[in-house]
């Protein structure tokens, strides 16, 4: 069977994923890229980054994946399904080469694009999404690529195997947040902690085994 990840994923001390509000010039709303900085500084993201801990941690986020997840705030801003020209926020080659499953009410067409991604609309349960993004996936793994919502439905689910969040020392005090009505879902997995120079913390959450 093959594995749910969910890689790089950014929160703030608060636990907000995302800034507020959301709009075409503002993907990420008032948060900016403030989240995400740790990981533009890589060499993973950039050659000219930097090598360690983040980069380490970085660079695992596209071996081993069949297909991708997403919720329709990581497709696009408020408003894009009615903009029938709204391929996504990356151009025309996206960074996928995969298929990926778009989470939306506004189903509409695949959308082939360069590169080997197509982007499908599905409404569907995180269960049954999964399924099929399983199917697509030829044997290998599934990630779950965001945002907030969608990796909190997949949690509450039971349905991620291997997580990796981390923590970027600022405070949003507002926007979206990944942790609301999932206590105690720790318990459920082994927990690993590795602080970075960066100043960010990584952390890795694996399914335990039943005994």
């Amino acid at each position: 069977m093959s594995l749910t990840r969910i890689h790089n994923f950014s929160v703030s001390l608060d636990g907000f994923a995302s800034g507020e509000p959301q709009s075409a010039e503002a993907p990420f709303g008032h948060a900016g890229q403030r989240l995400h900085q740790w990981m533009m500084a890589t060499q993973s993201w950039d050659a000219s980054g930097t090598a360690g801990v983040d980069n380490a941690f970085a660079q695992q986020h596209d071996p081993g994946i069949g297909a991708e997840i997403m919720g329709a705030n990581k497709f696009g801003p408020p408003g894009w399904p009615d903009d029938q020209d709204w391929k996504g926020w990356w151009g025309p080659n996206p960074p996928f080469h995969t298929p990926v499953y778009v989470l939306t009410h506004h189903v509409r067409p695949p959308i082939e694009m360069e590169g080997g991604t197509t982007f499908h609309f599905l409404e569907a349960t995180p269960a049954e999404a999964l399924e099929t993004a399983r199917a697509a996936a030829d044997g290998q793994d599934v990630r779950i690529g965001g945002g907030a919502t969608v990796v909190r439905d997949f949690l509450a689910a039971g349905l991620v195997d291997h997580m990796h969040l981390v923590q970027v020392p600022i405070v949003l005090g507002r926007g979206v947040r990944v942790w609301d009505g999932l206590e105690g879902i720790d318990e459920g997995f082994d927990v690993e902690v590795v602080s970075s120079p960066s100043g960010v913390t990584h952390f890795t959450f694996t399914r335990k085994v039943p005994s």
